[in-house]
């Protein structure tokens, strides 16, 4: 059995998660970042500089989706080892989750971290690149 993977049918790295949340929670997140630039456009430089560095702390969806799915596994295995073996379809479950985000961008439980707000990491950087912009902009 081979698996074809075309890349031209995988989407694109950066775009995946995006692609796959609806439209008024991508518009909300960005409204939220939007307002966020706005606040800090009448902040001071120290501030601004602050807030850079909590975005480069800010987990992003894949980041929240690897811990989350990870532990899932790892306790449901442990579990599986333990107790009931029946633990074993949840972390089989997980694996086959994260096999469909690597592929198709999308897994169940990404709709929710999007809806809690969670972003991506191109939205991370996009606020961040205008907060930068903020800080070189000529007075």
């Amino acid at each position: 059995m081979e698996l074809d993977l075309d890349k031209e049918q995988l989407p694109s790295t950066q775009t995946k998660v995006n692609e796959n949340t609806p439209d008024y929670i991508n518009q909300q997140i960005e409204r939220e970042t939007e307002a966020s630039v706005n606040y800090y456009k009448r902040q001071g430089e120290n501030e601004i500089r602050q807030r850079i560095e909590e975005l480069e702390h800010e987990w992003d969806t894949e980041r929240v989706l690897e811990v989350n799915m990870a532990s899932i596994a790892l306790a449901s295995s442990l579990l599986a080892l333990g107790s009931n073996k029946k633990w074993a379809y949840l972390s089989g479950a997980v694996s086959v989750f994260m096999i469909q985000h690597a592929v198709q961008g999308w897994c169940p439980p990404l709709s929710i971290f999007r809806r809690m707000g969670i972003r991506t990491l191109d939205e991370i950087n996009r606020e961040k690149k205008a907060l930068e912009n903020l800080l070189n902009k000529p007075e």
